[in-house]
């Protein structure tokens, strides 16, 4: 058996829980939201705030845990990052008022930064020769210069609008996160296997994200066209049909070219396209 932490609530929570699904672990269902254990796969989930994670895992109250790499690099506990899992995407920046003038980093030599990363921001400005003063605010950073409380914020960012309903501007990126993998250092040998599973899971989710499985039929004397067109994972399986002079092709395609490469196809007589989902891909 091996244990995950997860967050309790928001948008990790759901895309965690979603992640776990699609790799075939069931979670049943927890009213009290605390710990609950997979009929699926021997895995149990506890459920804890998303700044606890880090340090959850490092005193080996869970072995694994999914969190968003900005927790990870503020709580600096001793983990080892396993995987990045490419959900969750978001940075953390500085921003000011809109109505400043910004020259560049030197703006904020002897300014009160509000934030609620501390550490991150310290060793940042530590490395760049900056003198700030730092103040650590629980929540609603973002309303620290309004109200006197900072000259200017380093807080995360996902679409900006929040800067913009408060009247601030971004101004430089520090760090750009996402939800990874954690691990306790020094796992067992059966956890280290049940983790080894759970990765190989986890890796056949990712590379069906954004991919679609294509099947056409085409004339042979087309084929070799359709090859510089489509290369598959290694080539495109060709099977011949039953119709004389015609094969059929399938082939996966990223969606972002999808459309693309259909007209192309069409271009050279494809036919009868289908274009279908892809739940899962397996090397």
């Amino acid at each position: 058996m091996i244990r995950i932490a997860i967050q309790a609530k928001g948008r990790l929570n759901e895309e965690s829980i979603a992640l776990l699904k699609e790799a075939g672990i069931s979670i049943e269902d927890s009213k009290r939201k605390l710990l609950a254990k997979s009929e699926d796969f021997p895995i149990e989930v506890l459920y804890l705030r998303d700044d606890d994670i880090p340090q959850a895992v490092a005193m080996g109250v869970a072995d694994l845990g999914i969190v968003g790499l900005n927790e990870v690099e503020e709580k600096n506990f001793n983990v080892t990052l396993t995987h990045k899992l490419g959900f969750g995407k978001c940075r953390i920046s500085l921003a000011v008022p809109k109505t400043e003038t910004y020259p560049g980093l030197e703006y904020f030599n002897g300014k009160r930064v509000a934030t609620s990363y501390p550490a991150i921001l310290s060793r940042f400005f530590t490395e760049k020769g900056i003198s700030a003063e730092i103040h650590e605010i629980a929540g609603s950073v973002e309303i620290a210069p309004s109200v006197g409380m900072a000259d200017a914020i380093f807080d995360i960012v996902s679409s900006g609008g929040t800067l913009v309903t408060n009247g601030l501007k971004e101004v430089e990126k520090v760090l750009f996160s996402e939800a990874v993998l954690i691990a306790t250092p020094n796992l067992d040998e059966e956890k280290r296997q049940l983790l080894g599973q759970l990765l190989f899971r986890f890796e056949a989710v990712e590379r069906s994200k954004g991919m679609k499985y294509v099947l056409l039929n085409l004339p042979h004397d087309k084929i070799a066209e359709a090859i510089e067109i489509l290369p598959g994972m290694k080539s495109p399986t060709i099977l011949p049909l039953a119709q004389e002079g015609w094969s059929s092709i399938h082939v996966v395609i990223n969606e972002r070219e999808l459309w693309s490469k259909i007209e192309q196809l069409k271009a050279i007589g494809a036919e009868d396209i289908l274009v279908l989902s892809l739940e899962k891909m397996i090397r």
